[in-house]
């Protein structure tokens, strides 16, 4: 076995194979950059070496300073998770010439993989069928909007390169092609380096289906079923499940057996996955599943086949690297229930899903279900990395159990002051057509606006946080119940102030349960399906009525940094005009007027960094 391992990565995929390692008595070492050295996968590892400073680009993505900490620390192997160095066929190489074992795809096969019109044309000699498409060398606009016609609309325009959302196009109509091809060949050549694009026909029930194969280096590969993902917005993500919803054994079979000729095309060894396009606009069928590409390394969404199989895909990762024959043969393989997986993301849906980054002074997860997360509680969201928190994992006997679990889950999760999804993923979860199974790649995109809770209170909220005020009325730090009058038993009300605004609260149910209930000494929180709201006895200069501020006040959406400044103070400002530009996390906010007025206040100015909630600039509405 090996006797120690280097983790090329950080943050949950880190703690994950420190976890297996550990567990089969291998030594494990980390790397880090300056601002990850508190960390809990740094301080869970045997050993730790901090490679740079905070950038990526300058610690987790150079690998002349990976190589550096391995031949330091003496160690055997290397693993590069998922993202950064995972998929670089060069970095692989680079191990190997070190002497250090490499834990993941060859590097020919990597390379087979890498380009999505050398990989199709790979698997159409495999005999694994592909989506009806144009491949070509010729990448002149004349050919290209040929083929899209010959096809037939509506198309996608694809980078050869592309990966992570980028470099896609939908196209419904001739008219719309050449901008679009455009604009897709700017963003693959910024993105990726190559500009040069295939084209495929666009499915309009599009299932994303994947199947998780394992090769060896005795020539054994084999399959551990399918997963569904189809659950995404804007390409990323949301909830991953196994098995696949209307999935039947015939066309599982195929699907599968497509999977293991694709890995055996490549020499495949270590873990992969075989990504698949399914039309299932008339349910799943076997002559409707195409081949889209391949990942070359663990996914992130691999402990629901884990769930499944009751495999460690880590350690079969591990054994492998090591010479070992595959830990099982496909016989011995079956699926056992439904598992699901959720990513909850430091996100505020309220403001089109902003990263939110900033300390976790609370961080709690529901019981009974497994967890891989890469913080902690009192740790931070940093705004250099994947604003991932945490991955929640549910197994049960069926589907709608597992989606009932998850969605039960999904609502107890327990984050603050950073904004998360948690709520939006209980809505998904518990949705009554993702229950059913009718799912598809829209499905998030359909229901945006059902499944953003609201940004005020419900009345539920509301009066959970009167009933906490009422029950702490004499003991608790907020003194007297300012406002109270007594109702008809068994109701009454407290006037209580959520989220800044004070609303009446009426109270028909017991107080909510401790566990709810979060006290940081500055502020007290209630939590309640996902979300938390500070919440208290009513403050002097706040003025009654619930709903949306209608003050003005813009309030900075997230931690960064004032880049622009368009106004002035006592300036005359229309609805929707430009205040301010914020960037963070490489995405740039506009901050516009929400209505015509003056600017009576301006708290930024260009180049000041800003904490999420700021005041940043106030509008006074125009005289009528």
């Amino acid at each position: 076995m090996i006797p120690s391992i280097l983790i090329a990565n950080r943050g949950e995929i880190a703690r994950r194979i420190i976890r297996t390692a550990r567990a089969m008595g291998i030594r494990t070492i980390a790397v880090h950059s300056d601002v990850d050295a508190a960390m809990p996968f740094v301080r869970e590892a045997d050993e730790a070496v901090c490679i740079g400073p905070a950038p990526a680009r300058k610690s987790y993505l150079v690998p002349e300073k990976i190589l550096a900490a391995a031949k330091a620390t003496a160690a055997a192997a290397i693993h590069p998770g998922y993202g950064f160095l995972s998929e670089n066929a060069e970095f692989a190489e680079a191990v190997m010439a070190a002497g250090l074992i490499w834990v993941g795809a060859p590097p020919a096969a990597i390379r087979a993989m890498g380009l999505k019109d050398a990989a199709k044309a790979r698997m159409i000699a495999a005999g694994v069928p592909v989506t009806p498409g144009y491949l070509g060398a010729d990448q002149s606009p004349e050919r290209l909007f040929a083929e899209a016609e010959a096809i037939g609309w509506p198309v996608l325009i694809k980078a050869v390169a592309g990966g992570g959302g980028k470099g896609l196009r939908r196209v419904d109509a001739a008219q719309q092609f050449l901008d679009s091809l455009d604009s897709c060949r700017r963003e693959a050549a910024a993105s990726f380096g190559d500009d040069r694009v295939l084209i495929e026909k666009y499915i309009l029930s599009p299932r994303h289906i994947e199947v998780q194969v394992f090769g060896d280096t005795h020539g054994n590969v084999v399959h551990l079923f399918e997963r569904d993902c189809s659950l995404q917005r804007r390409h990323q993500k949301v909830i991953e499940e196994a098995p696949a919803p209307g999935m039947d054994e015939a066309t599982r079979s195929a699907i599968c057996g497509a999977a293991v000729r694709a890995a055996q095309a490549v020499d495949y060894v270590g873990a992969g996955t075989i990504e698949f396009i399914a039309d299932a606009s008339e349910g799943l069928r076997a002559d409707r599943i195409w081949f889209m590409e391949m990942n070359t390394r663990l996914q992130v969404e691999h402990p629901v086949t884990e769930a499944i199989t009751g495999q460690d895909l880590v350690e079969w990762q591990l054994r492998i690297a090591a010479g070992e024959p595959l830990p099982l043969r496909q016989d011995q393989l079956a699926i056992d229930g439904w598992a699901m997986e959720a990513r909850l993301y430091a996100e505020n849906p309220a403001t089109g899903f902003l990263p939110s980054t900033g300390p976790l002074d609370r961080l709690r997860f529901p019981a009974g279900i497994r967890i891989d997360s890469g913080v902690e509680e009192c740790g931070e969201v940093t705004p250099f990395y994947d604003p991932m928190i945490a991955k929640l994992i549910v197994h049960a006997p069926t589907r709608p159990e597992a989606a009932a679990k998850l969605a039960d889950a999904a609502g107890a999760v327990q984050v603050w002051p950073v904004k998360t999804n948690a709520a939006f993923l209980a809505r998904a979860a518990a949705d009554a057509d993702f229950v059913a199974g009718a799912v598809d790649t829209a499905f998030i995109e359909r229901r945006t606006e059902q499944l953003i809770p609201p940004p005020d209170p419900s009345p539920e909220v509301i009066g959970l946080a009167a009933a906490a005020i009422a029950a702490n009325s004499e003991t608790g730090p907020w003194g007297a119940l300012t406002g109270f009058r007594a109702n008809a038993a068994p109701e009454f009300c407290v006037a209580v102030e959520v989220a800044g605004h004070i609303h009446d609260g009426r109270i028909a149910a017991e107080p909510p349960a401790p566990a709810s209930l979060y006290d940081s000494g500055a502020e007290r929180v209630l939590f309640a399906a996902g979300t938390g709201w500070a919440f208290g006895p009513p403050t002097a200069g706040h003025g009654g009525g619930s709903g949306g501020t209608g003050d003005g006040s813009l309030l900075a959406p997230m931690p960064g940094r004032i880049i622009a400044v368009d106004v002035v103070a006592g300036q005359a400002v229309s609805k929707g005009q430009k205040l301010l530009v914020l960037e963070a996390m490489k995405m740039e906010q506009a901050m516009l007027a929400p209505f015509a007025g003056t600017v009576a206040e301006l708290k930024a100015q260009a180049g000041d960094q800003v904490s999420e909630g700021t005041l940043l600039v106030r509008v006074e509405p125009a005289a009528d």
